[in-house]
């Protein structure tokens, strides 16, 4: 009795040849892009970003166009054309208040500089004794510091502002300035001490070894190395300063006193006519000083920023 031996079906016959592809749909799928494809993706991008800039400067734009139409125009021609260029806006808004613009532009100019040497001061002090400094407790004041970023301004106006109408500091600057020299911007604080932690310890030993104390460390080795960090609260503390409005409106009462701000609120009656053309104009010489310390300092914002752990 002979058996019948079947063949084996072999291996090889499903069996892909090696450099062969795995389907029909890889190659598809997987395929180059041509040039066209490139570009064409390219030009909607740019597109899209053109359409996204245009929509978020618009009212800039519209309020620069406004600010060379007379009064009765404003509101009738929507658009960014002109029909009529009216420059006298300008001349009539620099002298419409009480006292010359440049006035305004002056108070708010030694406003800004007084915060923000109260801030540079104060904020880098304290930022030094919380990153280098060991003391009871520091932990605890830390977390209290960081908890008072979240605290409004608008719940302690109120007994700040009956504490100063009591020395007599109303209608001065010395309410908006005092407090920066005690280092009560938190958000600048935390910025520098996460610059500082950055800085190796062992240039604080080395300059330890040659006998300096703290004060001379802070002088001559941190302070020195903080320059992105003192420029970003620089320019942070100049664009805040400069367009606050509650905290001036609350202590300024002088038109005298009137900064940036205020001022532009006074070209807004309630019972009269507004005059729309110079309070445009007004807001365009306003935002000059901001665009061009954001021009100055962009790069060391985007440094400052980038290098202190806030990413």
């Amino acid at each position: 009795m002979t058996t019948e031996i079947r063949p084996r079906p072999t291996a090889t016959t499903n069996r892909r040849t090696p450099g062969t592809n795995a389907g029909p749909n890889k190659t598809s799928r997987h395929r180059p892009k041509s040039p066209t494809e490139i570009r064409l993706r390219a030009l909607a991008k740019h597109l899209v970003l053109i359409v996204s800039a245009l929509a978020m400067i618009y009212p800039l734009l519209w309020m620069i166009a406004s600010s060379l139409r007379p009064n009765d125009l404003i509101f009738r021609e929507p658009g960014l054309l002109l029909s009529t260029f009216e420059a006298s806006n300008y001349s009539e808004g620099w002298n419409a208040l009480a006292s010359p613009f440049s006035t305004y532009l002056l108070n708010s100019a030694v406003l800004v500089v007084g915060c923000i040497i109260g801030n540079l001061v104060s904020c880098s002090m304290a930022a030094y004794a919380f990153a280098r400094l060991n003391f009871k407790g520091k932990k605890w004041l830390f977390g209290a510091m960081l908890l008072s970023i979240m605290l409004p301004f608008h719940v302690v106006i109120v007994p700040q502002y009956i504490l100063f109408s009591q020395i007599g500091w109303v209608n001065t600057f010395w309410p908006i300035i005092v407090p920066k020299l005690l280092a009560t911007d938190a958000f600048f604080v935390f910025l520098m001490v996460q610059f500082i932690r950055g800085i190796p310890k062992d240039l604080d030993e080395a300059a330890r070894i040659d006998g300096a104390g703290h004060a001379r460390i802070f002088l001559q080795v941190i302070l020195p190395l903080m320059v992105p960090a003192l420029a970003t609260t620089t320019i942070f503390t100049f664009i805040w300063t400069w367009n606050d409005f509650f905290s001036q409106l609350i202590y300024l009462t002088d038109p005298k006193m009137f900064t940036v701000p205020v001022a532009l609120r006074a070209f807004i009656d309630a019972t009269a006519s507004t005059s729309w053309g110079s309070l445009f104009a007004m807001s365009i010489v306003s935002l000059l000083p901001v665009f061009i310390a954001f021009l100055l300092g962009q790069k060391f914002l985007v440094k400052g920023i980038a290098t202190t752990g806030i990413k």
